[in-house]
């Protein structure tokens, strides 16, 4: 994709297509702006979100709603305590000249949608997460590419817990952002359902092209970022490590478990997507600030202290910034 004269014109480009993309988004979709701008944001950086709210929050169609403006493939998985691995990957059978053929499970396709992903045993979540760091599917020693762009918008129930295997802390890290989507507002509601009870049905333009995303998930990549923006994001991850040399007095009472350094990438990629997504050419320390609870919320675990007291990871990560 070469018809931009330069990164700045691309970059410029960048802004007013995402605002075309939120517009088109919101045919469908009311309200929930920082919902969308961090799936967005996630899409943009080559990363995948986690995305934490009650049944009944249109997350589905949230990300339906983002694959058809995209021209994206989409898949979606409901994960149930049976689910096999090749359920997820797929699996190699005989044809009819007793020839191997791989027979492509709903990974294969641009955009996921993995529903209740805590609902299903540890090695059947291994087997996606497993695909979203590599890019691939294993099978009996082959590899098979995902189709790029990829993305995974997990979900998870914070408030039935009951039948559920919660992501290990190591699997977490895997996931960009946590998202969590709440109830919307009054005026909100009272619109969803004028738009939901009649038999109109808002047709989604496509804005993008998966060659044009790749481009500008490769423009984030380009977009330079100053030392101070790198080493704040550095600092505010170190913060959060217990017992170490720059840990917070917050981390020190309130946690038990820091951010890693994927936490810090983070940070800096999600930076410079809000960056461009405000017209800026490069990130300054604001734009680390406004993604650092999704990024750093599900990598960091309270201790007992921190529940009893009632203090929230948002209060800590907020305290940090």
């Amino acid at each position: 994709m070469n018809k931009f004269n330069s990164e700045v014109e691309s970059a410029d480009a960048f802004k007013k297509i995402v605002q075309d993309l939120k517009s088109e988004i919101h045919k469908r979709i009311i309200g929930q702006d920082e919902v969308i701008q961090l799936v967005l944001t996630s899409i943009f950086c080559n990363g995948h979100s986690l995305l934490v709210g009650v049944p009944g929050l249109a997350k589905t169609m949230l990300v339906q709603t983002i694959s058809s403006a995209l021209d994206l493939d989409f898949n979606r998985i409901q994960f149930t305590p049976d689910l096999m691995p090749s359920d997820i990957l797929g699996s190699e059978t005989l044809d009819a000249n007793k020839n191997l053929k791989f027979i492509k499970g709903p990974v294969f396709a641009n955009i996921i949608l993995a529903d209740e992903i805590n609902r299903t045993p540890p090695k059947t979540q291994s087997a996606l997460l497993e695909a979203m760091q590599e890019r691939k599917v294993t099978i009996s020693g082959n590899d098979y590419d995902l189709q790029a762009p990829f993305f995974v918008l997990a979900t998870q129930n914070p408030i039935e817990q009951e039948g559920t295997y919660p992501l290990p802390e190591a699997q977490l890290d895997r996931f960009m952002f946590q998202i969590d989507l709440d109830y919307p507002d009054f005026d909100s509601e009272v619109e969803i359902v004028k738009q939901t009870t009649t038999l109109t049905d808002q047709e989604i333009n496509h804005i993008l092209n998966a060659e044009e995303i790749i481009h500008f998930q490769e423009l984030v990549r380009k977009v330079p970022v100053p030392d101070n923006v790198i080493e704040y994001a550095v600092e505010l991850v170190a913060k959060t490590r217990k017992g170490r040399e720059k840990a917070h007095e917050m981390a020190n009472n309130y946690l038990d478990w820091g951010a890693g350094p994927r936490a810090s990438q983070f940070l800096i990629l999600g930076a410079k997507c809000n960056a461009l997504f405000n017209g800026k050419y490069s990130p300054d320390i604001e734009d680390v600030k406004h993604i650092a609870i999704p990024v750093l919320q599900h990598r960091i675990v309270r201790n007992f202290k921190a529940e009893s007291e009632g203090i929230g990871v948002s209060d800590i990560i907020s305290e940090l910034t």
